[in-house]
């Protein structure tokens, strides 16, 4: 696996020098913005932080490290109407424990905005409600019509590595391919991550996630070259058990850093990078419901403390299959909600030797 990862960075950074002594590279801030939307109904109702807590199929999504813990293959579907129905994001995932410390993983997520109106006039040489002489004499109106429709869409495809070297210590890996369509136009980049998994002392997890690693180029067709620079993701989270209300709570937090220049858009910034953050905070009762609440892109106003965007979720445990539920509110967009299904194959042919 060291040896794969090695020559996969080396790889990369050919590929990604060469492109930039060719010149015509550009450095775009939000070019890879629709990856950090999250996976599953859990990790957004916990408000986006779940580097340290995913241990399951997400994994693959938010640190590749944690795919090593499951022990029998799982499946995730998830879908989400963003911002008062005008985004579809959805995610699927599946897992598979191989041998007695890897695991295999493969996630797909699309974030689209289907149906988008080309509009056009019906007498281009007139303005817009000014009249004009059509072929029949008659005197009309300038007006709006609909041309056509095109569509809007971002892939990414995660193929997923993950060891588990001691009950408290994981590594892994992602080889991702990113596609980003624009009506007849379209680009295809290759990015890698890199996350670490450790549990340094009684409950406290530490998850860290280093993304596009190496820089992430994307190749437009019209011959536009982008760049997705690195970002780090690091999570801690702390289980505990509350024995008086029969359950457990899990509190969450992650930090962000960035190196796309994003000054006042974080919470602190120096230079090129910013640092943003997430919190939130899971309480299981029985193994059973979950409650979720948590807070999204928290930031720093003019005057105070600001606690971001408000997320909640819960979710319900059954055997083998768990369904989640998660909200998001916006003050301009509207509101987000996305359910997403977890299943487990929990039998024992299935089981990690």
């Amino acid at each position: 696996m060291r040896r794969f990862i090695f020559l996969c960075l080396v790889s990369a950074s050919l590929t990604i020098s060469s492109n930039a002594l060719a010149g015509g590279l550009t450095t775009a801030k939000y070019a890879g913005e629709f990856l950090s939307l999250g996976a599953g109904g859990q990790s957004l109702g916990m408000g986006g932080a779940f580097v340290a807590v995913a241990r399951d199929v997400t994994a693959g999504y938010w640190n590749p490290a944690g795919l090593a813990f499951i022990n029998y293959p799982e499946i995730m579907l998830m879908h989400s109407r963003q911002f008062s129905d005008v985004i579809n994001y959805n995610y699927g995932s599946v897992a598979l424990p191989v041998g007695r410390h890897s695991s295999l993983g493969f996630s797909v997520v699309r974030l689209g905005v289907d149906d988008i109106k080309k509009v056009g006039l019906t007498n281009p040489e007139v303005g817009l409600g000014e009249f004009y002489e059509d072929e029949n004499g008659q005197l009309v109106q300038n007006r709006s019509i609909i041309l056509d429709t095109f569509g809007n869409a971002d892939y990414a495809f995660f193929l997923t590595y993950a060891k588990r070297v001691t009950e408290q210590f994981s590594y892994g890996g992602n080889v991702k391919f990113i596609n980003r369509i624009l009506g007849d136009n379209s680009a295809w980049g290759v990015g890698f991550d890199i996350g670490f998994m450790f549990n340094p002392v009684s409950n406290l997890i530490v998850g860290v996630n280093l993304q596009d690693v190496t820089s992430t180029l994307l190749a437009w067709d019209t011959g536009r070259r982008e760049l997705i620079t690195p970002s780090l993701k690091a999570g801690v989270t702390y289980p505990l058990s509350v024995s008086m209300m029969g359950g457990r709570l899990q509190p969450a937090l992650d930090f962000l850093i960035r190196f796309e220049n994003r000054q006042q858009n974080a919470l602190a910034n120096l230079g090129r990078a910013s640092v943003d953050v997430n919190m939130g905070w899971e309480y299981v009762y029985h193994n059973v419901v979950a409650l979720r609440v948590g807070f999204s892109d928290v930031g720093q106003n003019d005057v105070q403390m600001d606690f971001g965007r408000f997320t909640a979720g819960v979710g319900l445990h059954l055997p083998k299959l768990n369904i989640d539920y998660a909200f998001l509110g916006h003050e301009e967009l509207g509101s987000t909600h996305r359910i997403s299904a977890h299943l487990t194959l929990e039998e024992l042919k299935f089981k990690r030797k």
